[in-house]
């Protein structure tokens, strides 16, 4: 709903979601390098611009895609149409990959990089298309029912063997994007649609068979970014080299030369342009799908056209923010660092950035609460967020290990997709594809600039190192490792013996029945158990609680009871004589009954708790007013009672 507490809201939630970059930024700039940078006033004022322009960009989500994009996820699913929900799938993944502000960033990046070899337009088509087919793929596993792990590990070979060909300056860019692609915009949707369609389609579980396109989503563009890079190598050639535009922005450089932003009035006109371009894709995929196959109005269409021009404003003021703000704080710090000698301290730093924005990343949330309610509360949801913010703190610690000592990415992310592939037989199944789901999660459009800035300013600073090869790659870590941590999360949860509310239940069920189911003194008694259809014979003291009061205080005695444990009543109409009144009853026999007798039956282990809440509350004294009274009864048959009562 489009209003300002909403927007108050979003903007609370993004500026928390930049706190932990602050803090972590503030303690290291003053606690370790105890230094005040010279951009500190440019600095700052990015940071708020990214704040803001975040929160208008979600708020226009909330208002003016995700309602219709939702709805049109859950029409698809019940048109039943094969071809449509492919179709739709397509059209989904590219249009949400093509507009990504984290993708927009990178790309350009990419491109000043390269010298212009790379184009950052076809490098975002090609991204967004493989976006497209990877969420195909993975609704067509949905329909089909087939495991998630086979299509992952086949991915994997192609990586591996795409990476073998690859030109070494494209490897890292191609693990990044891998990353870049599922994020604020992107893992919404596809969730809801990979969910939406598990949900709906017989025969299919919703969380075996729900999750995983979002790991698709990051699997592919590795492949088709490669293909590409051998492409652009291979037969494309520019005038101006690589390396000249990599003096440009030589090791003795100044931070405050490493970034700088100048806002001209025309820059700033071809940004808005270019975003809504960007917007177009996403705008045309619904409006086809909407009224042209499912014939149907969009609804609330005013606040859905004002959405869209929501996300075209904060999606410009957020890329110009990220300029000012997050990859000038990166490339920054990532210079100041390397100017110690203790590489610890920039391991550290990596670490505390990973966890703490990961920590507060809001689609890892989203998630890991769906994943919670999905798993029957099997998963927890804060320690799963909790194991993949240690998987990101240890995947860009190792990739800034990696760019400081000079290793080649291709064997680190081989070996951690080798990891990947024995953990996927030994962990348990429903954790596996939210585990490949959480790889992609993890990478925000706050969390990419700032990691994306840390690898090239380290890769800019440290002699002997190539910011296009060596710089990009701390995406990929942080993709990797929390598949690795989230599998040994399900491991240990499996082996502890954890389990969800059902299995829980299950278990209390094959208790009752296994009791003993022989009478003595107490009696053999038969009990239903609600919500289920068995019935259960075990030896149990069972009561009966009688209470008569006046039947204008019945009410107030059936509350009283109720809230002592009662769980079922017998009312019964009474007429009642007192010791005064038995002097002359002959003349009251037949009068009218004006009282309630009220039998609870009940566990004898509740009797005491239900005769003292209803003479205290209805305040009984014995003279006449009401009584309550109580016996054991046994053979007792046809009382239904929950669990939790036995």
């Amino acid at each position: 709903m489009l209003n300002f507490v909403s927007f108050l809201k979003l903007l609370k939630e993004s500026f928390r979601d930049l706190l932990p970059i602050i803090l972590v930024i503030i303690f290291f700039q003053l606690a370790i390098i105890q230094t005040v940078p010279d951009n500190w006033l440019s600095t700052s004022i990015g940071l708020a611009i990214v704040g803001v322009g975040l929160a208008v960009f979600l708020l226009g989500l909330e208002v003016g895609i995700f309602p219709v994009g939702e709805g049109l996820a859950r029409d698809f699913a019940k048109k039943g149409s094969t071809f449509w929900i492919v179709l739709f799938a397509f059209m989904v993944g590219f249009g949400t990959t093509i507009a990504e502000p984290a993708l927009l960033v990178i790309a350009h990046k990419a491109a000043d990089i390269s010298g212009g070899r790379i184009d950052a337009t076809i490098l975002r088509l090609v991204v967004a298309f493989s976006v497209g087919f990877a969420i195909v793929i993975g609704v067509w596993r949905i329909i089909k029912g087939h495991p998630i792990h086979y299509y992952i590990i086949a991915g994997y070979i192609l990586v591996i063997a795409a990476t073998a060909f690859s030109p070494k300056e494209i490897v890292g860019l191609a693990f990044d994007l891998g990353g870049v692609t599922t994020s604020t915009v992107t893992v919404p949707l596809v969730a809801a649609l990979g969910i939406g369609l598990a949900s709906t389609i017989k025969g299919r579980n919703p969380i075996l068979d729900g999750f995983g396109l979002i790991a698709f989503a990051s699997l592919t563009p590795m492949i088709f970014v490669q293909f590409y890079g051998i492409f652009v190598y291979e037969f494309v050639d520019v005038s101006q080299s690589i390396a000249s535009v990599v003096t440009q922005v030589s090791p003795t450089a100044t931070p405050t030369a490493i970034s700088s932003f100048d806002f001209k009035l025309l820059d700033l006109l071809k940004g808005l342009v270019s975003i809504i371009m960007d917007v177009i894709p996403i705008l045309a995929v619904i409006l086809f799908f909407q009224y042209i196959i499912l014939k149907k109005p969009i609804e609330n269409l005013k606040e859905v056209m004002i959405g869209f021009g929501l996300v075209i404003l904060g999606l410009d003021a957020f890329i110009v923010g990220l300029e000012m703000g997050l990859f000038s704080l990166g490339e920054t710090m990532a210079y100041e660092l390397t100017q110690y000698d203790n590489n610890i301290i920039i391991y550290s730093f990596a670490f505390a950035i990973g966890f703490s924005t990961t920590m507060a990343e809001p689609s890892l949330t989203a998630i890991a609460k769906k994943a919670k309610e999905i798993s029957d509360g099997k998963i927890n949801d804060f320690v799963l967020r909790l194991f993949v913010a240690l998987g990101v703190a240890i995947g860009i610690s190792l990739g800034a290990y990696r760019i400081v000592v000079g290793g080649e990415i291709v064997y680190y992310i081989m070996a951690g997709y080798i990891f990947v592939i024995v953990l996927t037989f030994m962990a348990p199944k429903y954790i596996i594809p939210i585990a490949y789901d959480s790889g992609g999660v993890t990478t925000s459009t706050v969390t990419v600039p700032l990691v994306a800035a840390l690898g090239l300013g380290l890769a800019t600073n440290i002699p002997g190192r190539d910011p296009l090869i060596d710089g990009f790659g701390l995406i990929a870590f942080a993709s990797l490792f929390p598949m690795l941590t989230v599998m040994l999360y399900g491991i240990a949860t499996e082996s502890i013996g954890i389990k969800g509310k059902h299995e829980l239940e299950e278990i209390k069920l094959n208790e009752l029945q296994h009791a003993l189911e022989h009478a003595d003194d107490m009696g053999l008694s038969t009990v239903n158990v609600h919500g289920t259809d068995k019935r259960h014979s075990y030896k149990v003291q069972f009561s009966a609680v009688h209470v008569v009061v006046p039947h204008e205080v019945e009410e107030r005695a059936l509350l009283a009871a109720k809230d002592a444990g009662a769980r079922g009543v017998t009312i019964m109409k009474a007429h009642g004589m007192g010791l005064e009144e038995m002097g002359n009853f002959y003349n009251r026999l037949h009068s009218e009954e004006t009282d309630s007798n009220l039998m609870f039956i009940t566990p004898t282990k509740k009797v005491n708790e239900i005769i003292q809440k209803v003479m205290h509350d209805l305040d009984i004294t014995g003279e006449g007013e009401g009584i309550a009274y109580s016996y054991p009864i046994t053979h007792l048959k046809g009382l239904t009672l929950k669990i939790s009562d036995l």
